[in-house]
C-alpha cells in the first residue's frame, strides 16, 4: 500500500506561480511511477505529468505547456508540479498518484491516489 497527500494548492493571482507537493509513504513508494493528474469542473481526471522511479525520465500531457516541471526527491518520498504563469484555465483539483504502467497513468489511471489539493486561479 502506498499512501499520498498532495499540500500546496491554494487560491492564487493569474500569472502567479505554485509548487504541489505530494509526500509519498508505505512499502516501495520509491518503486513506483510518481504522477500528478487533474480535475477540471465537470470533466474527467486527466492526466497532467509523471515522473520515472529514478526522476530520469519525466512525462507531459500534450495538453501541458512547460509552465509545468515535475520532480521527485526519493529521500524525502515527495514528487513536485511547479506550474508557473498560472492561467484561470488551470484552476482544478490537482491528485497525485503512483504506479507501475506509464500507459495507465497517462490514460488517467493510476494504483493509488491522495485526496487532492484544489487549485484556483482568479483575480
Amino acid at each position: 500500500q502506498v499512501q499520498l497527500r498532495e499540500s500546496g494548492g491554494g487560491l492564487v493571482q493569474p500569472g502567479e506561480s505554485l509548487r504541489l507537493s505530494c509526500s509519498a509513504s508505505g512499502s516501495a513508494a520509491g518503486d513506483y511511477i510518481l504522477g500528478w493528474f487533474r480535475q477540471v469542473l465537470g470533466k474527467e481526471r486527466e492526466f497532467v505529468a509523471a515522473i520515472s522511479w529514478n526522476g530520469h525520465g519525466t512525462y507531459y500531457a500534450d495538453s501541458v505547456t512547460e509552465r509545468f516541471t515535475i520532480s521527485r526527491d526519493n529521500a524525502k518520498d515527495t514528487v513536485d508540479l511547479e506550474i508557473r504563469g498560472l492561467k484561470a484555465e488551470d484552476t482544478g483539483i490537482y491528485y497525485c498518484g503512483a504506479g507501475d504502467l506509464l500507459y495507465n497513468m497517462k490514460s488517467g489511471r493510476s494504483h493509488y491516489w491522495g485526496q487532492g489539493t484544489q487549485v484556483t486561479v482568479s483575480s
